[in-house]
């Protein structure tokens, strides 16, 4: 049977020992520590009990009287960690039913919400914050992960219809566009209209589709030079393929869509809200729009068109702006033509020979007719959808073009240091996928990525070890404002914090 024997040293020390008795003699099976005075000798004696239960797994018949002392003039702090922001982030994930994902999935993602970073940085991160640790031979992984897309937007829908209710009357669509830190292309990473002005560079398009509350369900990576108005019933098709129960509108901006477009959608029996291009529009049509408004404030008329109903609405603030506007730039095209530059290339200005250039008067009235007016184009009719609740679904486009801020700034989405094309989708997938985790923080707790990501990463776990008996304690800094905001909620019902 092993006990613990106290034994004085020559330096005046008492020495801790497990010993075993065999008749009268003892055989030391473990030397604890020597102690200077009578703290060090209970904390080495509890340090000795410890190791015998855990050597022989026998109990310690007085386990209430055991207690964890740390003496701070030899404890030292070895290393400080943010186990409580990736446990936070984690937590998310099961609430949106991601965990099923590869670990790896999940970790990138996760230090994608924390800190983005390249993918080899990232492997550094979580090995420094979360003593996480990969191989770099995920490269060859990377792309494959892939393949988990279909499962991911399952889920999403999974959140959007119970978690957050959403009845899918209409869906936002949206394109935007990744550049990448290289100037080779190939066929899906190329030159084309850049919406981050880098025309020079190769990028890839994104089409992206949210519910009307801004969440992520579904996207799609086009070649870079594809026209946007191209990519939206791809992605459209895709969505209510999967989801036959739904048939929701589209909402899109007037770039999205040309004739052709609209025809396709009418086609395939698709409803649809979009901006109308009121400037191609006829001066008849623009007249009679200009007249039934009065230019008063709020008025909305609707007439028909052969896109369907085309409605229109004057705002007075809008008025102001485009009447600035306007006349800065009539301005310069009256400068352009008084000293005849005839290299210029300006609005409101046509060229009547080689050497001449005179006003564009006609353009110039009519944009003066137009001054404060938005349109939109619908096919539904009025009775199923009321003119002013088209506008106010239109005006929701806004919640998509946040996303893709979000995915670019927040989540660092360009960019784009891959080259082929598995490991570019399976980027943009781990982007797309902590988006849907922001989306979900931002719906839950009405707060940014930004603040949250503060908030949490405060909260850290010092790891303090005592020098004498090596034993380390944890310690969570306090977590004061944390319990003040928005996420109390949360880390409550998770119970991600010891006090």
């Amino acid at each position: 049977m092993l006990r613990i024997r106290k034994v004085k040293t020559k330096s005046g020390s008492t020495a801790i020992q497990v010993v075993q008795y065999t008749g009268h003699s003892a055989k030391i099976v473990k030397h604890i520590g020597s102690a200077r005075d009578d703290i060090e000798r209970d904390l080495l004696i509890n340090k000795a009990s410890t190791w015998i239960e855990k050597y022989t797994r026998q109990p310690n018949l007085f386990p209430g009287q055991r207690q964890n002392v740390l003496v701070v003039e030899r404890s030292e702090c070895v290393r400080v960690t943010h186990d409580f922001a990736y446990q936070f982030f984690k937590r998310c994930f099961e609430e949106c039913q991601l965990t099923q994902l590869p670990a790896l999935l999940l970790d990138l993602a996760i230090i994608r919400l924390i800190e983005p970073a390249s993918k080899l940085r990232s492997l550094e991160l979580l090995s420094r914050y979360f003593e996480i640790k990969y191989s770099q031979r995920i490269y060859r992984t990377i792309p494959k992960l892939i393949s988990w897309k279909a499962d991911i937007e399952q889920r999403a829908y999974n959140v959007a219809r119970h978690l957050f209710k959403e009845q899918f009357y209409y869906v936002l669509y949206d394109v935007t566009t990744l550049y990448f830190e290289s100037f080779k292309p190939d066929e899906l990473k190329v030159q084309g209209f850049s919406k981050d002005n880098k025309s020079q560079q190769p990028q890839i398009v994104i089409g992206l589709l949210v519910t009307q509350a801004g969440f992520p369900l579904s996207y799609d990576v086009f070649a870079g030079n594809t026209f946007e108005g191209k990519t939206m019933l791809p992605v459209v098709e895709n969505f209510i393929a999967k989801h036959p129960d739904t048939k929701p509108i589209i909402v899109a901006d007037a770039a999205m869509l040309d004739d052709e477009r609209l025809a396709e959608l009418r086609e395939k029996g698709l409803s649809y809200i979009v901006g109308a291009r009121l400037a191609n529009s006829s001066l008849g049509t623009v007249k009679q729009v200009h007249g039934a408004l009065s230019e008063v404030n709020g008025a909305i008329t609707r007439l028909h068109s052969r896109h369907g109903d085309l409605i229109c609405d004057f705002s007075s603030a809008r008025y102001k702006k485009e009447l600035n506007d306007l006349n800065k730039l009539v301005q310069k095209a009256e400068d352009l033509v008084a000293k005849q530059s005839s290299g210029a290339k300006a609005k409101f200005i046509k060229r009547v020979s080689k050497e001449k250039i005179v006003l564009n008067t006609a353009l110039i009235e009519k944009r003066r007719l137009l001054l404060g007016i938005k349109g939109y184009c619908t096919n539904l009719p009025e009775s199923q959808l009321p003119a002013q609740q088209v506008i106010e679904r239109y005006h929701h486009l806004w919640r998509v073009e946040q996303s893709f801020r979000m995915s670019k700034n927040d989540l660092e989405a360009r960019p784009i240091y891959h080259q082929k094309e598995d490991a570019i989708k399976s980027h943009v997938l781990i982007c797309f996928l902590a988006l849907i985790i922001e989306k979900y923080l931002e719906l839950t707790t009405q707060m940014t990525l930004r603040k949250i990501r503060f908030m949490v990463w405060n909260i850290t776990e010092s790891h303090i070890r005592d020098s004498l008996t090596g034993d380390t304690f944890k310690f969570t800094s306090p977590a004061t404002e944390l319990m003040q905001s928005q996420l109390e909620p949360l880390v409550k019902r998770w119970k991600l914090l010891p006090h």
